[in-house]
């Protein structure tokens, strides 16, 4: 089954691209966005609107409240239960999203968390990360698994120890495992990244920050932390509720908060595309060089070109 998807960074203009095909092609769209999935946190996340759902299918969204943990193995689940159901309407998926790891999760064959437990282990890797810092524990992955290691960041500490984790409990690199795990995928991704030059797209990011806290997002969070969702929790730490959180709760000023958010913003957009350049079989689109008609224009050809080579095989 054919897939298109449409990745790249935060406020690259993936949703409104998305959008303009599934209406040309008749399809429905599948949003791959770690944050998207919680219920409450619309404006923060630039979730759809309810006027854009209304000319197309959107899915994976509002799946569950913050407080209830959700992994990306839920998310794989709930991509191929939905595709399943898609399949049965003949509509295109349109995978729209910059979460790279639910996106590798859900078209590629994938290693879930739970290869390569090992009592004791991670405890360890993290007394060992305090000791040798996060540039010290990324060399160790370096030496063992070279591609994992060239994926991580640095100071993606969390994601370091993981792979650490799984080659010292089964003797094999993350990145061979992943590689190995599953069958073949089902589908046939066609994948397009979009990107557009540096500047352009940190004005952007800084004008939809504006955007957002005039649309309501100060009030957003004030709602969450009354209802009890704290801090504490992991969609909280997320970009936006972290920095306005501390606004409200008295430790820095809005003019700070803002500055905050763009500045972990940009640094997210960076990891994104460093992930992108790492996923195989990857088009890519610079909407900085590309009219919205003729970015659909040059996607279009993708599909094309792919549905016509598949045929003749």
């Amino acid at each position: 089954m054919f897939v298109l998807v449409l990745a790249g960074p935060t406020a690259v203009g993936k949703s409104d691209l998305a959008l303009g095909l599934a209406q040309e092609l008749g399809g429905e769209i599948l949003t791959a966005d770690s944050m998207q999935v919680y219920k409450l946190m619309d404006i923060g996340t630039a979730k759809p609107s309810p006027e854009e759902r209304s000319l197309v299918p959107h899915h994976l969204l509002d799946l569950i409240y913050p407080d209830t943990p959700f992994s990306v193995a839920q998310y794989a689940e709930e991509f191929h239960r939905t595709v399943a159901a898609m399949a049965g309407r003949g509509g295109l998926p349109i995978v729209a999203g910059g979460t790279g790891l639910y996106i590798r999760a859900a078209i590629r064959p994938f290693l879930f968390p739970e290869a390569g437990r090992q009592a004791g282990l991670r405890e360890s890797l993290q007394a060992e990360a305090e000791i040798v810092g996060p540039a010290g524990l990324h060399a160790a992955l370096a030496k063992v698994d070279a591609p994992a290691a060239a994926r991580i960041h640095p100071h993606d500490t969390r994601r370091v120890i993981r792979a650490l984790e799984v080659y010292r409990a089964t003797g094999k690199p993350i990145s061979v495992l992943q590689r190995e795990s599953g069958q073949d995928s089902p589908y046939k991704p066609i994948y397009v990244c979009l990107t557009r030059d540096r500047e352009e797209l940190y004005q952007r990011i800084d004008a939809r920050a504006g955007q957002m806290l005039q649309a309501g997002f100060l009030a957003e969070v004030r709602d969450l932390l009354a209802a009890g969702y704290g801090s504490h929790l992991p969609p909280m730490r997320g970009l936006g509720y972290r920095e306005l959180a501390s606004h409200l709760t008295g430790k820095s000023s809005l003019p700070e908060a803002m500055d905050r958010l763009k500045q972990r913003t940009r640094n997210y957009a960076k990891r994104q595309l460093t992930w992108f350049r790492h996923e195989p079989d990857v088009n890519w689109l610079n909407l900085s060089l590309l009219t919205r008609e003729k970015a659909k224009e040059e996607i279009l050809r993708l599909l094309a070109g792919r549905w016509e080579s598949s045929s003749n095989n």
